[in-house]
């Protein structure tokens, strides 16, 4: 069974982005190469995590 993450991209910096969690209460910052998220993410953008692939919501 997968779990299902949700984040917001706080901040981009070059080819990493910053992620915060929104599905629970943390103020953590996940930083994620932008590789590996869609293209089209920009600051403030909706991500679903699940089955180990990042998507917009």
């Amino acid at each position: 069974m997968f779990e299902t993450w949700y984040y917001e991209v706080v901040s981009i910096d070059g080819d990493y982005a910053n992620l915060k969690r929104t599905d629970i209460d943390s103020d953590e910052l996940k930083l994620v190469a932008r590789a590996l998220l869609p293209y089209e993410i920009k600051e403030g953008s909706k991500l679903k995590y699940e089955m180990m692939q990042y998507e917009m919501i």
